[in-house]
């Protein structure tokens, strides 16, 4: 007997977060004792070597790091961790940084990146909270039970820094912060578009509905009144014998 295989669509989604955020609330996840040890960073067939990816800490954890020893460690994969897990680091050796000039990488990330994030069915931004809910549902014509919720007060939200160390994340996160830009933009067009797709439809709906009204009011009424009449008994009769 032969094995049916069960054909399945996939779907990319993802969701994009401020990076000044996105950065403090990993910060505070790490000093929390949080590690990635067991991702594998698989790239191109092989896990990079310890020379491509040294660790920012000695031990079994970073807990209790500061924010200026987690911003001062320059192998932290939470620098641009957005750009770099959407991009295609095949594209410029993996995790082996002579591979290519550095500025010629960043922007090769940054392209990746971007063409990705446009490849992908569906994307949302957590600053808008509302507005992803909708576009997921259009696009997916899919229904939540309830409606989503903007919470601001997170654990990132909770912690005070001053505008250098604002600065000073956004230039770690320099290649994030384009990216977030123009997901943005890119968010708020498929947004105005589902939406206006949406108004459209309505509009001839509307339509239809009105015409359906008129061409009612204008049937005679004695032809109102005989599609509304019950089928006959042989009628009844001649269904059930058929079944």
């Amino acid at each position: 007997r032969k094995k049916r295989i069960c054909e399945r669509k996939f779907y990319y989604i993802t969701l994009l977060r401020d990076p000044v955020s996105r950065y403090l609330s990993e910060w505070r996840h790490v000093q929390r004792g949080a590690t990635w040890k067991t991702s594998l960073h698989m790239c191109d067939g092989r896990t990079p070597t310890p020379e491509e990816l040294p660790s920012c800490y000695e031990g079994t954890d970073w807990s209790g790091c500061t924010l200026q020893e987690f911003m001062d460690c320059p192998y932290n994969l939470a620098n641009n961790r957005q750009v770099r897990m959407l991009a295609d680091l095949s594209l410029v050796g993996c995790y082996n940084m002579s591979f290519i000039p550095e500025n010629k990488r960043a922007q090769i990330l940054l392209e990746s990146a971007k063409k990705n994030l446009r490849d992908m069915a569906f994307f949302g931004l957590t600053e808008f909270q509302r507005k992803t809910q909708y576009l997921f549902e259009r696009t997916f014509n899919l229904k939540f039970i309830r409606p989503f919720m903007q919470y601001n007060s997170t654990r990132a939200g909770g912690v005070e820094v001053d505008n250098n160390t604002i600065r000073r994340i956004e230039e770690l996160n320099d290649l994030d912060m384009q990216l977030y830009d123009y997901a943005k933009d890119l968010f708020q067009q498929r947004y105005q578009y589902k939406r206006q797709l949406e108004r459209m439809e309505q509009r001839i709906k509307n339509r239809e509905e009105r015409l359906l009204h008129r061409s009612n009011e204008a049937l005679p009424k004695e032809e109102t009144e005989e599609q509304g009449r019950l089928p006959t008994e042989d009628y009844m009769s001649h269904i059930i014998e058929k079944w």
